[in-house]
């Protein structure tokens, strides 16, 4: 395994995110010049902070899985959007750029969002051909195309059932009034990559709906999705499994841990 750390920025002279490479590396033994899918994980942490839960320990049931990983840690608050999503674009350019090098399917680079960084993730999968990101980072847009979603417990809608502290981290207590421009069950659409997506119908931080609109507005604009539900379990899970628990054990709910598994297959049959 090789193991990098690298900086990406919000543009030229923007905030700049380190990016955690743990990237397969190739043998004649095994089967020199395979090119693996790459999942990027974007931790969650309500635009606040990033949460390790949803870090290292997530890329290395990835890696296990026989794909790259990644985690960016994006900027936070007092940071703004876009600065977190250009972040993220700039990331996916660079992997899609280096793919060659680093033994990348360039058809296969995945998101993966949990939270707040759910709503990263989904934005980035909505947005990006937008004109302003390519004004901000000068890359063309079939750069930073995510080719599929993963996405843990998003944070989704700025409505009913929004969280309203992460949009304010996102956006400024004075900027609310924006929210709605991001609430992202109204801004797929066809340009949408596939998406693979869980929450849990006792999240009590970020409602389950937020996902259930999310899969209504997908199936609305045709985007292929699969959802699973599960009916147990605290927000914030990470892996559900020892990996990402904490001391108390918190994190740790063994009936929601098949995530990964689910997540497995779907990615192996991405593009196929």
């Amino acid at each position: 395994m090789r193991y990098q750390v690298l900086s990406v920025s919000a543009g030229p002279g923007g905030a700049q995110a380190p990016l955690h490479l743990y990237l397969w590396d190739n043998s004649p033994e095994l089967d020199d010049g395979l090119r693996r899918p790459l999942v990027l994980l974007c931790p969650g942490g309500g635009y606040a902070m990033t949460s390790d839960r949803e870090a290292e320990g997530m890329a290395f049931r990835f890696l296990a899985m026989g794909v790259h990983a990644a985690v960016l840690r994006y900027s936070v608050a007092p940071a703004r959007f876009p600065t977190a999503l250009l972040q993220l674009a700039s990331a996916v350019a660079l992997i899609r750029t280096r793919a060659e090098e680093w033994y990348v399917d360039p058809a296969r680079i995945v998101v993966q969002g949990s939270s707040a960084g759910g709503h990263l993730a989904g934005c980035l999968g909505a947005l990006w051909p937008e004109d302003f990101l390519t004004s901000a980072l000068g890359v063309p847009p079939e750069l930073r195309r995510p080719n599929g979603l993963i996405l843990s417990y998003p944070v989704i809608t700025a409505g009913p059932f929004a969280h309203r502290e992460r949009f304010r981290n996102l956006l400024g207590p004075e900027s609310l009034d924006r929210a709605g421009a991001l609430s992202l069950e109204k801004r797929v659409g066809p340009q949408t990559p596939p998406v693979f997506l869980w929450h849990t119908w006792t999240d009590q931080t970020v409602p389950v709906e937020n996902s259930l609109l999310l899969v209504q507005a997908l199936r609305a604009q045709g985007v292929p999705t699969e959802f699973h539900l599960f009916p147990v379990g605290r927000h914030g899970l990470g892996t559900a499994g020892p990996l990402t628990a904490g001391r108390d054990q918190r994190g740790l709910q063994p009936e929601c841990a098949v995530w990964m598994d689910l997540a497995e297959t779907w990615l192996h049959n991405l593009g196929r």
